[in-house]
């Protein structure tokens, strides 16, 4: 949080009230954070299930045509095979790495792939990383008092799409640096 902020608050600069796309641009380190809540976190870990049209070969299985394919982007995100110390939340592994989750890197398809991934991708995470550089920018995150980082829990409820279990609390201040919004 302290890195985001810093490199956020050190290119914005203290003149901006609010962040807006051309902004977000200048911003690397953010996002470099946000590939790496969608690799640890992707906002559908099951894709939407596929149907094979005709027999082939994955990884020495036959499949057959008319075979229902679930494909887990969660697993895939946390390969280890694809990726050092995958349970780690490590930002910095994208700083400098091509891979992206646009569906062109299969390690790495938290929107799907293809022909088949999520025709929304650019508005979603445009609007994530949007919403997360201005509260950011705008404001300091505490924890509650008594609470510490280790108390945060990141169990997800069942379900189709990624749900936090027990809510996230945080405490905001205001950051005195920045322009009234």
């Amino acid at each position: 949080m302290d890195k985001l902020q810093e490199d956020v608050r050190n290119t914005i600069g203290e003149t901006s009230s609010l962040i807006d796309e051309n902004d977000i641009q200048k911003l690397a380190y953010l996002k470099a954070v946000v590939k790496e809540v969608m690799r640890l976190h992707p906002p559908a870990p099951l894709m939407v299930p596929h149907e094979t049209t005709q027999k082939c070969n994955v990884v020495g299985y036959e499949i057959q045509p008319k075979t229902v394919v679930y494909i887990n982007a969660w697993a895939i995100g946390r390969d280890p095979d694809s990726w050092k110390n995958p349970e780690e939340f490590f930002p910095e592994r994208s700083l400098g790495s091509t891979i992206d989750f646009n569906g062109k890197d299969f390690e790495l398809i938290p929107f799907g792939a293809g022909r088949r991934g999520c025709p929304a991708i650019d508005l979603g995470v445009g609007m994530v990383e949007l919403a997360l550089t201005n509260l950011v920018y705008h404001f300091n995150w505490e924890l509650p008092s008594g609470m510490k980082k280790e108390d945060i829990d990141m169990e997800v409820r069942p379900g189709i799409t990624m749900h936090k279990k027990n809510e996230l609390c945080l405490v905001a201040k205001k950051y005195s640096g920045c322009m009234n919004v």
